[in-house]
């Protein structure tokens, strides 16, 4: 890219990332794209590698999958709803390269089957991508005993990444990618407040708290595991029309119809993560639009290491992984 071109791509992301609205809407990938000239993946850039994505039957979750069954991974999709499921694998082919795995991540022991399920079935994970969320309308305990909020986000995918950490660790290049949202930007991480919302429950403060503790949890994966060959990357999509957010949040969909991102422009961040050469192990950053951004908008919001420590040793003991 020529100098004065990157200087004005810079320029022009500044001031996207500093009006919000823009930045996250449909406007922020236009424009980013064309004056960085975001370069399109080999055709065959995951040709040979398995991914596991969670939240695959629908919305951004079926956009990754897609995106990264169209590179040539093998992809088990991850999913609650089997006949949703079998679209799915059918949208993405069928055959060996699409495998369904169902699985409910507000049931603990369903997870812990599907790692089983998965590491019976290959012996290399190259992308883990934590797509799968939830909106919940009213406070839930799951039969683990945890907030349903909590548990989908955090504690799920903190079980199965665990679990999968010596199939990634075998690929030699492997990439996690969670899907956290801007709405981590409104919460400083909060342990009571995580995993004992207060009342009033209010649906959207759980779910951003827990996108924050995704956010913090993916910078000590990268801390704890800085040699295994393993980046972890966080990201957000943006503002994305999916039937979640039109279920969860109708009246923001609606006022904001005309500027929602696409499922595929809100997954596209997580495909370049899983393909591009340019991010490198151990990763730990939190991502939009194909550029690392940062995590807080106030000093005082950030999170301490005495915190973060804090928040794994709590998931872990929640999760029943150990301090791994």
């Amino acid at each position: 890219m020529p100098v004065a071109r990157s200087v004005l791509a810079r320029a022009v992301d500044a001031i996207l990332e500093a009006t919000v609205a823009a930045s996250f809407s449909r406007a922020g990938p236009a424009v980013r794209s064309r004056l960085e000239r975001w370069p399109d993946a080999p055709g065959d850039a995951l040709a040979g590698r398995v991914a596991v994505v969670t939240g695959a039957t629908s919305g951004i979750g079926a956009a990754v999958a897609a995106g990264l069954r169209r590179l040539g991974a093998t992809v088990h999709a991850v999913g609650r709803d089997e006949s949703k499921l079998a679209r799915t694998v059918a949208d993405l082919g069928g055959g060996p390269d699409a495998v369904a795995q169902p699985a409910d991540l507000a049931r603990l022991g369903d997870v812990r089957a599907l790692v089983q399920r998965v590491a019976e079935a290959t012996d290399r994970v190259d992308v883990l991508a934590h797509v799968a969320g939830v909106m919940a309308d009213e406070r839930t305990i799951t039969d683990d005993g945890i907030e349903l909020t909590a548990q989908v986000h955090v504690i799920a995918p903190h079980v199965l990444t665990t679990g999968l950490l010596d199939r990634l660790g075998a690929a030699g290049d492997a990439r996690v990618i969670t899907m956290s949202s801007g709405g981590m930007y409104t919460r400083s991480l909060d342990l009571d407040a995580l995993f004992d919302p207060p009342e009033p429950f209010d649906g959207t403060v759980a779910y951003a708290q827990a996108k924050r503790a995704q956010v913090e949890l993916n910078t000590e994966w990268a801390r704890r595991h800085p040699d295994g060959g393993i980046g972890f990357h966080a990201m957000h999509p943006g503002w994305v029309d999916t039937p979640g957010l039109r279920e969860s949040l109708p009246a923001f969909a609606r006022r904001l119809d005309r500027v929602l991102r696409t499922p595929e422009e809100g997954a596209d961040t997580a495909c370049w993560l899983a393909w591009s050469p340019s991010v490198a192990p151990p990763g730990g950053r939190f991502w939009l639009d194909r550029r690392p951004r940062h995590t807080v908008v106030a000093p005082w919001m950030a999170t301490s290491d005495e915190q973060r420590a804090a928040l794994w040793a709590a998931v872990a003991s929640k999760a029943g992984t150990g301090a791994r």
